[in-house]
């Protein structure tokens, strides 16, 4: 591509797109804009609270009770009215859901009941009632001067990542305790009380001298909300990173807005044969698509480098670390729309298309990023790399690559088949979508043998595929979740192989005769087999140790047996060739013996996987 070109078309771009804004579409789209950040801020500062006065509540003011259940926002304090428990019961469907009579140094309390039994609602008051009071009573002890007297014994907890184990040192000079990996306590010996930690040679937390665990935080707000040290073990729970999924999506949001209007220019050059101008200019349709692509690529850029300049000014460690992750993301967008756009016959079909695609990669950007503090199944998204960044906690060089890499990959083959129709006879053409979708299947292939890399083309769209598999599932006991992996793993990949070879024979691409069907068969295992070998560094580099991971991939690693993955390295290659041939047969017949093909396809498949793999690793 030359540069000069590229720039000119980009300038062009650029200029067409700024003068077709209204001033009504820029007025909805930075009152949206401002509306999601001010919530998002709200969110991350204060999280959500969908409880707020759940349990109503009989207590007078007098009462010892009443200023802990006044400070729970998921209790709303009703005045007390004797009549409502002469009967010596609460009954249900009153004004309470819980009464609070005391006399003189006794407290009785009464739940509402139904049937003689206290009902659902009131039995959770009640637990509700135990922890706010447990709440109350610890934040009166940490206002007392003396700390040591208020808590004798402390607990500190560091979160490390799920796999290692490893000693850590007590808060003081006593005994360490030792952690597991999820973050585990000891006891110690300190001059005032005794104070534990299970620190696992984590990074992600450092104890501070006050005992407080310097966890990643951004400034006002406590990302994983572990950054003070609770004056009781009872009170520890697990961190759930709630605000950095919500500071994460700061990040994927103006994409949805960049690529709304980057797919309405792509259709409308389309629509409007506009594009036909450039296809006879002397430019490469690489030149005319990338060009057009990059004042696009460049407002994502510029948008997610402004939020991390903002989230560094609040006080997080953002860096151009969390851009370089997003960056990939912002491609992969940009790549599915201009692929919808070449396939839409309409606004309203691309519309389709892009809301699709939106939420299929939103998902697989936020699901694992959920993750992000106990699985290293995370990394399967980028956002995970930005999250670590804002809150300091850093990646290697190795889960980045795994992070950023098959999105990349998936962005420049969604750019591949896009430029594959990008001519004249399929721009401004009426076909519908599957039909366009074979039609940029079909341009790269021209003999059987060019199958081969079009199916490779294919597998990083089945990597990606496949790691969000594991990132929805891998959380369901192994009995369930290695199953439906199995089953989805057929599916995919099956699809990945069946679709070229039927694209190939729609278009006439080879002969019909069963001899040139096995050999376009054979050709598109050989060619799935080889490219899906990259999948070996999933496990090297991204998930080690992971069940669901070792069960989608069938590298055998988990086993730690040579033989075992020897024979997983190369048993495939005969499940891929037998399986694309049963799809070739179908697809030399027609539409409904290329379905029979390929469920019967995946069905081998699916057997392979349950007899052999499920045995082996």
């Amino acid at each position: 591509m030359r540069p000069r070109k590229l720039l000119r078309i980009a300038r062009w771009e650029a200029t067409k797109g700024v003068g077709g804004l209204d001033r009504g579409a820029v007025a909805v789209a930075v009152a949206a804009t401002a509306f999601v950040l001010a919530v998002g801020v709200a969110v991350a500062g204060g999280g959500v609270a969908l409880e707020d006065g759940i349990y109503r509540v009989g207590v007078s003011e007098d009462s010892r009770l009443h200023d802990p259940i006044a400070a729970d926002s998921s209790f709303a304090v009703v005045e007390p009215d004797p009549e409502a428990i002469e009967s010596g019961t609460l009954p249900a469907g009153g004004r309470y859901d819980l009464y609070i009579e005391e006399r003189g140094d006794e407290t009785t309390l009464y739940l509402a009941a139904e049937g003689g039994a206290p009902t659902d609602k009131s039995r959770a008051a009640v637990a509700a009632l135990r922890e706010s009071v447990d709440r109350y009573n610890d934040r009166r002890m940490f206002e007392e001067d003396n700390e040591t007297a208020a808590f004798p014994v402390t607990v500190t907890i560091r979160y490390v990542e799920r796999g290692f184990d490893a000693g850590g040192d007590g808060g003081g000079g006593g005994d360490s305790g030792s952690g597991d990996g999820s973050g585990g306590t000891g006891t110690g010996g300190t001059d005032g009380g005794s104070t534990g930690s299970g620190d696992a040679g984590g990074s992600d937390g450092e104890t501070t001298d006050d005992g407080s665990i310097g966890a990643p935080s951004l400034g006002a707000f406590d990302l994983f909300d572990t950054t003070e040290s609770t004056g009781s073990p009872s009170d520890i729970s697990p961190p759930f990173p709630f605000q950095s999924l919500v500071l994460a999506f700061l990040f994927v949001l103006p994409l949805n807005f960049v690529i709304q209007a980057y797919g309405s220019s792509m259709l409308s050059e389309r629509l409007n044969r506009r594009g036909e101008l450039l296809l006879v200019a002397p430019v490469s349709p690489a030149e005319i698509v990338f060009g057009k692509t990059l004042p696009y690529l460049a407002a994502a850029l510029a948008i997610t480098t402004a939020v991390v300049a903002g989230l560094w000014a609040l006080g997080g460690e953002a860096g151009p670390l969390s851009v370089l992750a997003v960056l990939p993301l912002a491609l992969l967008f940009l790549a599915t729309t201009f692929l919808g756009a070449m396939f839409a016959r309409s606004f309203k079909e691309l519309t389709f298309v892009t809301v699709t695609a939106s939420t299929v990669l939103t998902s697989y950007a936020f699901v694992p990023a959920i993750f992000t503090q106990t699985s290293p199944v995370a990394f399967v998204s980028p956002l995970t790399v930005a999250v670590r960044d804002l809150t300091g906690a850093g990646v290697t060089p190795g889960e980045f690559a795994f992070a950023t890499g098959p999105v990349t990959l998936v962005a420049g083959v969604c750019f591949l088949l896009g430029l594959g129709v990008y001519r004249e006879e399929d721009l401004f053409t009426q076909r519908p979508v599957h039909l366009k979708a074979l039609d940029a299947l079909a341009g790269r292939i021209r003999r059987p043998r060019s199958l081969l890399l079009v199916v490779a083309l294919l597998v990083p769209f089945v990597f990606v595929a496949e790691l969000l598999a594991v990132a929805l599932l891998f959380a369901l006991p192994v009995a369930v979740s290695v199953p439906l992996v199995f089953a989805t793993i057929a599916v995919i990949e099956e699809l990945a192989k069946g679709l070229p070879i039927y694209a190939g024979y729609v278009h006439g691409r080879y002969d019909r005769s069963m001899a040139v069907a096995v050999v376009v068969g054979a050709a598109a295992g050989v060619g799935f087999f080889l490219a899906e070998k990259v999948s070996l560094a999933v496990q090297l580099v991204g998930l080690p140790g992971t069940e669901v991971a070792d069960a989608a991939f069938q590298t055998g690693l988990g086993t730690q047996n040579p033989a075992i993955i020897a024979l997983l390295a190369v048993a495939p290659l005969a499940l891929h060739v037998v399986t694309s041939i049963l799809s070739a047969l179908g697809a030399s017949r027609d539409r409904t013996g290329f379905v029979v093909g390929l469920v019967a396809a995946i069905a081998v498949h699916l057997v392979y996987n349950l007899a052999v793999v499920s045995r082996l690793v």
